[in-house]
């Protein structure tokens, strides 16, 4: 871990320390307080003056870590070198942020382990802010304490716990890792001294970077006599003390990449002897057995490897690797995340098609069903006259059942159905021609209507010249009157017979609008037959474009019916009328 991002993480606990509404947002007293302890105990210049100046009054409110940050990393960090206490800086930024968080009352460990703990999260805790701890390095600082306390690590408790953070969260704040081994969840059945000497141990390990320690006997150099002393393993060096207290610091080991390790033969009534050979000189030292022999030379051996390498140590390796390895498996995670969400985005698609599909289909079923509805009902009303259309339209309601079912089975059936549509055209060619005799019989009675109205009109002149001449006989002499009133009898009778006659053509001009009527019907119904078929195939395959009847002008209605003329001849045959009508009376 770089020194950089280790004192960010230890500040960052600060400044949230501070933040006590939790706003995001420190006073800029507290800040200018923080920024002259965290100067002291790094042993950086303390500059006030340009710390004033980057905290002017200009704004009165407080400042964000994004505000903080600017004049922490260029007036702090950037100046920071290697050569101040730790620990001091720890327990500094420790102080301030467990007033805030740790409820010391509820836990079965002490606050000076509480700070070990607190430090280990920091080592372990992902780069990202809020600091957090992910189930994989809690595993790892749990076994490394169980580890420690010489007991054995019960894998099912642990996934048990993992089962319950994963309910609610995956990873724990600092506070929560304190609760967790301070309730001894972990540690039942063991003592706080022992929990306490296990937290030593793993903070030692990880954040003192004490790779071995424990009791060993070490030959003087200048009273060649052998003492006991507490041997503690760093990568770089390997300090004695009188007692594992570490009170008294009697010498220090230096390593480098020529330090050499070998297994001496027994000797003075030693057994278990080794002797390292750094630059300086060569230090003896007697182990109580040959395991603990074998165990600190290979310690020993791989601090030595280790520096010739310029690798850091083992426990710090193992974290990044670790990191790297979840880095890839959360890449590989959200690859194949991505892979799903497209893979679950072309099911919709391929759902929505199905779904669109079955929809057209019931379209299809209810468009068939309301279609044999239709049939019904007409074959109720013509099933003596159209008996022969019934069956065609039973052999079309066949065909399109047949298509509905082709349709939902995925268009299997494609060349079949194409034979199928070939004798629907010809059905439709059928229909087309019916509508073509429709209006041949339609234009039929219209040449019919227009001879009958042509002879009415002729008639009705007829009429009108009579009764002319019957006024002007009545006004010519009051003398002739009797002979006239004879004449006009005769006339009478012969208007009688003409309006006898004209009765008949009235009749007549009503049985050829019946016949228009049953024509016109006949017309509606091939068109509608028409448009049936144009729907039906259209909608099924899209591939013709039906040949349709030309749209008919508005019909003009007499007051004997229906006209089968169009406004011009209307107005033609009214101008001759009225011509007829001037000639006549222009007679008189």
């Amino acid at each position: 871990m770089a020194l950089r991002d280790e004192l960010l993480k230890s500040i960052w606990h600060a400044f949230t320390a501070l933040d006590v509404d939790q706003s995001g947002k420190v006073s800029k007293s507290q800040l200018k307080v923080l920024s002259h302890n965290l100067c002291t105990v790094m042993k950086i210049p303390h500059d006030p003056v340009a710390l004033e100046e980057h905290f002017k009054d200009d704004d009165e409110g407080p400042v964000s870590t994004q505000g903080y940050m600017p004049y922490l990393n260029k007036f702090i960090l950037d100046k920071v070198t290697d050569n101040f206490d730790r620990q001091d800086f720890n327990k500094m930024c420790w102080t301030l942020s467990s007033r805030k968080n740790l409820q010391q009352s509820q836990l079965l460990i002490s606050n000076d382990d509480a700070f070990k703990i607190w430090c280990i999260f920091n080592f372990l805790s992902e780069d990202s802010y809020p600091l957090t701890i992910v189930t994989e390095e809690i595993e790892y600082f749990l076994r490394k304490l169980t580890e420690a306390m010489g007991g054995s690590w019960v894998e099912e408790r642990f996934e048990d716990y993992k089962l319950q953070l994963d309910s609610k969260q995956q990873c724990l704040n600092a506070w929560e890792l304190i609760s967790l081994v301070g309730s001894g969840h972990f540690s039942k059945a063991i003592d706080r001294q022992t929990l306490s000497m296990g937290i030593t141990e793993v903070y030692q390990e990880l954040i003192l970077d004490v790779l071995k320690q424990g009791f060993m006997l070490k030959k003087g150099h200048k009273r060649k006599n052998w003492t006991e002393r507490w041997f503690m393993l760093e990568p770089n060096s390997m300090s004695y003390y009188v007692g594992e207290d570490l009170a008294d610091k009697k010498g220090n080991i230096l390593l480098d990449g020529n330090c050499s390790v070998e297994p001496l033969p027994d000797k003075e009534g030693k057994k278990c002897l080794f002797i390292i050979r750094s630059s300086l000189k060569s230090f003896e030292i007697n182990a109580s057995d040959k395991k603990k022999r074998q165990e600190w030379m290979h310690a020993i051996q791989t601090c030595v490897s280790l520096l010739r390498q310029g690798r850091k140590a083992p426990h710090c390796e193992a974290r990044l690797k670790r990191r790297e390895l979840r880095v890839k498996q959360q890449a590989e995670q959200e690859d194949l995340e991505l892979r799903m969400r497209e893979l679950q985005t072309a099911n919709e698609a391929k759902q929505l098609e199905l779904e669109n599909m079955r929809k057209a289909l019931d379209e299809g079923a209810a468009q068939a069903a309301e279609e044999e509805r239709r049939r019904l009902q007409t074959q109720t009303e013509l099933q003596d006259r159209y008996r022969m259309d019934l069956e065609r339209e039973k052999l079309v309601r066949q065909q399109m059942e047949e298509q509905v079912a082709q349709k939902s089975t995925e268009l299997e059936q494609y060349l079949q159905r194409v034979k199928e549509l070939e004798d629907m055209y010809s059905q439709l060619e059928d229909a087309l021609e019916d509508e073509r005799r429709a209006r041949q019989d339609e234009e039929a009675v219209r040449r019919l209507q227009a001879r009958l109205l042509e002879e009415e009109a002729t008639k009705r002149l007829e009429l009108e010249e009579i009764h002319l001449r019957q006024q002007r006989a009545i006004s010519e002499t009051e003398a002739e009157n009797q002979e006239l009133q004879r004449e006009r009898q005769a006339k009478e009778s012969a208007l009688q017979a003409a309006m006898t006659q004209l009765d008949h053509l009235e009749q007549e001009r009503q049985g050829a609008l019946e016949q228009y009527q049953t024509v016109i019907k006949k017309l509606e119904d091939a068109a509608n037959n028409t448009k049936t078929w144009k729907h039906k195939v259209a909608e099924h395959e899209g591939l013709l474009r039906l040949i349709q009847p030309g749209s008919k002008g508005q019909r003009l209605i007499t007051n004997w019916g229906p006209a089968a003329f169009s406004d011009a001849e209307l107005n033609l045959r009214e101008k001759k009328w009225q011509d007829m009508k001037n000639q006549t009376t222009q007679a008189q």
